[in-house]
């Protein structure tokens, strides 16, 4: 009995404290903001080739937890992506979200117009592999979007 109580006092507070360990492992604005600096900060440094490499998947560089870099040219194609790189190179400007967004669309009309933005939208989160509300920061530099997002669970 007494084995019986102690697991369930341990299962209650497993489950309390679950969702503040997620969230504590999720990216933050202020480190999706930094993280897109670092990556124009590199891109301006060492070249567009070398920092395309360096952004996109499997390197690392330029991920952490849920965070990553995307980089896009102003035709909605990526040219670097820190999750996905079967995307670089194939246009998505058409590309939807779970509610028809057409997010990339917005993002490169956004970039054109504001240079610096916040973007709300749905995306596969890599860390559950679940469509959750994103929020990405992206900033126009050099003619390209460099992007960097935080979801929202």
């Amino acid at each position: 009995m007494k084995i019986k109580a102690i697991l369930t006092v341990a299962c209650v507070a497993l489950a309390v404290a679950c969702p503040s360990l997620a969230q504590e492992s999720r990216a933050t604005a202020g480190e999706a903001e930094a993280m897109v600096h670092k990556a124009v900060d590199f891109m301006k440094k060492n070249g567009k080739d070398k920092a395309y490499v360096e952004f996109t998947a499997p390197s690392k560089t330029f991920v952490d937890r849920d965070l990553y870099i995307v980089v896009y040219d102003l035709n909605g194609v990526p040219l670097a992506h820190g999750q996905n790189p079967k995307q670089v190179g194939k246009s998505l400007i058409d590309l939807k979200d779970p509610d028809g967004k057409a997010f990339v669309r917005e993002r490169v009309e956004l970039a054109k117009s504001k240079g610096k933005f916040w973007q709300d939208y749905k995306f596969t989160d890599p860390l559950t592999k679940q469509v959750l509300p994103k929020r990405m920061y992206c900033e126009l530099t050099d003619e390209v979007v460099v992007c960097g997002g935080i979801y929202k669970s």
